[in-house]
Order: structure tokens, then C-alpha cells, then sequence
């Protein structure tokens, strides 16, 4: 079997009133060299059952594995795939029908931008919502613009084998932001490019969702920051520029822990603030 140019990876936990959508919007694509890898993470929904039943098309792969995190089941998902570019989408996401053809067409016109990422559609709670400024997208050499939240979502994005497998993947030790963290690593080596096209759209405020589960997300992003820091391939300019965002949301985290009577968390992010200074104080 020919190998396909694309691999898409769906990872799914409990999802059974969505995720079937999300992969009738990869299969109905006006692009059709792709391969779907759908990995479900531990699910003890119908899941499985009703992805077998809906859907029958020698593109999509299914397979199954013990609940690991959304971060194991799209690296699973990466090992298992043959493409030479790698797509994601969120079980709870859905895609147009032109988004690979349109992403591919602008992606494959800039050979030295390995990572791209698109406009997207925002629902909550069933009503479209627009994105705040905070959310503006950005394009070119974005590290910057990805410091003070997740401004690219996985659904969006498109990544070149290589570049994927360089960076290591999606880290498994992070429960949330855990793509933060990759894009963080990402942009800091490679330029991003944005189709300026709406091509997803993205659901939000349902239960399940890991921004619902976990309070206060800035704590594992100022984790993820910190693995910027010590990332030996960044410069000292964007290195000092992740030290003053550590230093904003550990300050932030450290007094809403206080707030809460959380005195050993707040004592935690205190002394990050206090690491994090230091290190600026000696650049």
C-alpha cells in the first residue's frame, strides 16, 4: 500500500456524542490522500462500537490502548502513522471539508515552514463566539505571541514528520497545556505559518474538557516554560522573554493559592517567581 502524504490523529476518551462527527468531517475531505488513525484512550463508552458501525472506509484505523492522556494517545497515534505530514483534531473538533486542501496547498508553498496552523470557527455551549484579541493569531517567527496562552489549537495544526519526532512529541508528564508546550518548542526553532482561512471548528464549555477538569492552567504552562528555559537550542533573547512570563504567572498563580489558603502551592510558585528572577538578574 502506497504510503499517504498526510496522517490524521484523532485521540478520543469518552466522547461518544462527538466523536463520530469529527471523523465523518476527515473522511468527507476534498482531499483524499490521508490516512485517519483514531486512537481511543481507555474509553468505557460506546466509542469504539460506534465507530465500527458508522463507519467503513479503508482509510481509518482504530485502535485501542489503556487511558494514558490525551498526550499518549496522539503520540500513539504518530508512531502508528506512514504520512509525511502529520494532522491533529480533538474528538469534540470538526473540520470543513477544504481544510486539508487548503492547508496543504499553502503548507507545501513554504518548504521552510514545517508547522502550520489556520483561523478557526468558536462555538460554547452550542453558540458561535468570537475570539477575544488575546486569541489573535499570528504568523512567521510567533514564539512571542505563543508565551502568554495557547494561541494554536491542535485541531488546526498541520506538522512535518521530522519536525514532530525532533521535538519529541506531545509531553506525556503534563495533564494539561501539554500542547503549549510543544508549540513553545516548535516556534522557537521554526517559523509557523497561519492559512487565514476559518478551516475548524472547535466546541467548548461541554464536560471533559481538560481546561474544565484542571484549575489554574497557568501552573503547567509556567511548567512548560520552565522547559523552555533549560532548552539548550534557545537563544538568550527568547530565553529571557520566557523568564518574564514565568515570572507574570507565577506571581499570579502563586497569590490566588494564597487566596485559597493554599499557603505550600503558594510557597511553590513564590519561589519559581524568585528562580526566575534570579536567572534574569544573571543574563
Amino acid at each position: 500500500t502506497m504510503k499517504p502524504l498526510v496522517s490524521v490523529v484523532i485521540p478520543t476518551y469518552n466522547r461518544e456524542n462527538f466523536v463520530a462527527e469529527a471523523v465523518a468531517s476527515v473522511l468527507a475531505q476534498s482531499y483524499v490522500d490521508f490516512e485517519l488513525i483514531v486512537v481511543d484512550d481507555g474509553s468505557d463508552d460506546a466509542t469504539v462500537a460506534l465507530l465500527a458501525e458508522r463507519f467503513d472506509d479503508t482509510r481509518l484505523t482504530v485502535v485501542s490502548q489503556p487511558n494514558l492522556g490525551v498526550s499518549a494517545a496522539r503520540n500513539t497515534g504518530a508512531k502508528l502513522a506512514r504520512g509525511e505530514w502529520f494532522a491533529f483534531l480533538d474528538s469534540d473538533d470538526t473540520w470543513l471539508e477544504n481544510k486539508l486542501e487548503v492547508q496543504l496547498t499553502e503548507t507545501l508553498a513554504r518548504p521552510d515552514t514545517p508547522v502550520s496552523y489556520t483561523e478557526e470557527i468558536w462555538y460554547r455551549r452550542g453558540v458561535r463566539v468570537n475570539p477575544k484579541n488575546v486569541h489573535a493569531k499570528h504568523t512567521g517567527w510567533i514564539f512571542d505571541n505563543c508565551l502568554p496562552l495557547c494561541i494554536i489549537s491542535p485541531s488546526s495544526v498541520m506538522i512535518r514528520r521530522e519536525e514532530y519526532l525532533m521535538a519529541g512529541g506531545f509531553d506525556e508528564a503534563l495533564p494539561a497545556c501539554e500542547d503549549y508546550e510543544l508549540w513553545l518548542k516548535l516556534s522557537a526553532r521554526y517559523p509557523v505559518h497561519l492559512v487565514e482561512t476559518q478551516l475548524i471548528v472547535k466546541r467548548n464549555g461541554h464536560e471533559g474538557q481538560l481546561s474544565q477538569e484542571h484549575w489554574g492552567l497557568d501552573r503547567f504552562r509556567i511548567q512548560a516554560l520552565w522547559k523552555s528555559v533549560y532548552d539548550r537550542e534557545l537563544s538568550d533573547e527568547l530565553r529571557r522573554k520566557a523568564l518574564e512570563w514565568i515570572a507574570k504567572k507565577g506571581a499570579v498563580v502563586a497569590l490566588g493559592a494564597r487566596k485559597r489558603g493554599a499557603l505550600s502551592r503558594a510557597e511553590v510558585f513564590e519561589h519559581s517567581v524568585r528562580e526566575a528572577t534570579s536567572w534574569l538578574e544573571r543574563l
